[in-house]
């Protein structure tokens, strides 16, 4: 559990309401970027959310859940979806509509094939393709760390 004196750079995810669940998204806003990946593995990530950070914080917007959805396109690229509560100009704006079944993981890094396996399986088993999967890492490594806990939440469009 962090302490008030640790600096917090994530907050907290609370695993129950995202875990072997419905969410239901109404026009969700979101601003969209790319990451280089090299066979999977992130090369930039940390550049491509600083200049994410940079222009939610110029325009002033919020995120609400912390919410950053990872599309793994290639071996070579992924997309990252960071929740917005307004336009942002200077980005690409992009909405999430519908119905998205959730599931969580924890444990490190190296599992999400082994997750990825396990939550095709199971969407399928529920009747739900999961032809085009999301993952939202939920804490950056140290704050990780500093939680006890690694859960990573994989989400596919059933409606």
């Amino acid at each position: 559990m962090a302490t008030q004196t640790e600096a917090e750079c994530c907050p907290e995810f609370k695993p129950d309401p995202w875990d072997d669940k419905i969410v239901e998204w109404d026009n969700k806003r979101f601003i969209k970027d790319h990451v280089f990946t090299f066979m999977y593995m992130p090369v930039n990530f940390g550049s491509v959310m600083k200049r994410l950070d940079e222009k939610v914080r110029k325009n002033g917007a919020c995120l609400a859940d912390n919410l950053c959805l990872s599309d793994h396109t290639s071996r070579w690229n992924m997309d990252v979806y960071l929740e917005v509560d307004r336009e942002i100009p200077e980005a690409e704006n992009v909405t999430f509509s519908g119905k998205y079944y959730s599931k969580v993981y924890e444990g490190p890094y190296k599992d999400t094939g082994k997750w990825a396996a396990d939550f095709e399986a199971t969407a399928k088993a529920k009747g739900f393709s999961s032809d085009k999967m999301f993952m939202w890492y939920t804490t950056c490594p140290k704050c990780a760390k500093k939680f006890g806990k690694n859960y990573v939440a994989f989400m596919t469009q059933v409606e």
